[in-house]
């Protein structure tokens, strides 16, 4: 499975991957997910919403144990955040039934449509509709770099956009959902352990700063007489790297545009992207409201004018303790090798912290020794890759065979 999947949207000169929601690339992981789901006899469906499912057993008959994860890339992403949810996903059912094991509840394995936010600025697109958390009227409104409208780009690959909206009833028939993901870090490298299972997300978002000045020519406009937003968005990054090392929390501007983008003018926009997250919502809170304060105030001085938009924003996670205690029950008394599954917390989002709001989710992390994430660097060893598979289907047997 691993290399079938593995060419899809790679970039020959990156070496990352480049599969964005509703390009060709996606298109190609989708048929690798619905080829997978019909060899093993799965039921196939496609949602409302663009997510893919494969269910074993009826998907009307409720409590349903789902897992997976997402197909989809960040720019230049590297090869298993996503996919090794995915995958494993695939591989743990072929486990249990190498065991023969006897569910009682349906189970299926989704991959979630868009999670990245790579092409339209916004993260978990196909969970949040689902979920209620994203209406159909905000989607329609996300355009992408290029000013392709999100319908637009559905029906370009083949999807009926005004089908797109929240999916209760899909979500009442689901039990628990449980994601297994590449470890973001190096928590699990640092303990020495295979496995983990996730305590919580923190809080974050995306906040749009654009700084507005004039263009002029390069080289003929004196320095004092220039109203040059990039000076200001300059000063902008360096105050959020000084409020997150302040509040112990965590502060990136990693996109950014500029008008009119050429060598020898000066720019008369420049827009940046600034993603935050912090352990609790106070620190989150000080962090971004410390950098936009300094940003007006050096704004004020040169005067540029300053917009700031909160995009997204997600609220801390707590994963449902029950389920949690649960999977780490199931792991340390497993019919493999008992884990003593150490539980940690992470920056990151995911589609399970979406959906936790409306249904019991938990994760599992899978040892990541670069600790490198969102980048060709980002790695998991075979071994470990098993370990989290037989961990896998530990957990679904032990809550779709009770």
């Amino acid at each position: 499975m691993w290399k079938e999947l593995a060419p899809i949207g790679r970039d020959s000169g990156s070496g990352g991957y480049r599969r964005y929601a509703w390009t060709a690339a996606d298109t190609d992981c989708r048929a690798w997910f619905r080829a997978q789901a019909e060899s093993r006899g799965l039921t196939y469906e496609l949602d409302r919403n663009g997510n893919q499912w494969a269910w074993l057993g009826d998907p009307l008959a409720g409590d349903a144990v789902v897992t997976g994860s997402h197909l989809d890339s960040v720019p230049d992403g590297g090869a298993f955040d996503g996919p090794l949810g995915v995958v494993s996903s695939f591989a743990a059912l072929d486990e249990l039934r190498r065991r023969e094991a006897r569910l009682t509840r349906p189970l299926a394995i989704t991959n979630f449509g868009d999670e990245e936010g790579a092409r339209f600025g916004l993260a978990c697109v196909g969970s949040r509709l689902t979920a209620g958390q994203l209406t159909a009227e905000k989607a329609y409104e996300l355009r992408d770099g290029d000013g392709v409208p999100l319908p637009k780009a559905m029906e370009a690959a083949g999807h009926d956009p005004s089908t797109i909206g929240p999916d209760p009833e899909r979500l009442a028939r689901i039990g628990a959902f449980i994601e297994l993901h590449v470890e973001q870090g190096r928590a699990l490298d640092l303990s020495g352990d295979p496995v983990g299972i996730a305590s919580a997300i923190w809080p974050h978002g995306r906040w749009r700063f654009d700084f507005r000045g004039e263009a002029n020519h390069a080289g003929t406009t004196r320095l004092a007489d220039r109203r040059d937003p990039m000076l200001t968005y300059a000063e902008t990054v360096l105050a959020a790297r000084r409020e997150a090392e302040l509040a112990g929390a965590l502060a990136t501007f990693g996109k950014i545009s500029v008008e009119p983008n050429g060598v020898n003018a000066i720019p008369s926009l420049v827009r940046g992207w600034l993603d935050s997250r912090a352990a609790d919502q106070s620190a989150l809170d000080a962090v971004v409201t410390g950098i936009e304060t300094a940003a007006r105030a050096h704004a004020d001085r040169a005067g540029i004018d300053l917009r700031v938009v909160r995009e997204s924003f997600t609220p801390v996670v707590e994963f449902e303790h029950a389920l949690r205690d649960e999977l780490g029950r199931i792991l340390g008394s497993g019919r493999n090798t008992p884990l003593a599954v150490p539980v940690l917390g992470t920056g990151a989002g995911h589609d399970a912290g979406i959906l936790s709001g409306s249904i019991p989710t938990a994760m599992l992390f899978v040892r990541n020794p670069t600790g490198v994430s969102h980048s060709p660097a980002e790695y998991a060893a075979e071994d470990d890759c098993v370990a989290g598979v037989l961990a896998l289907a530990d957990v679904l047997e032990g809550l779709a065979c009770a």
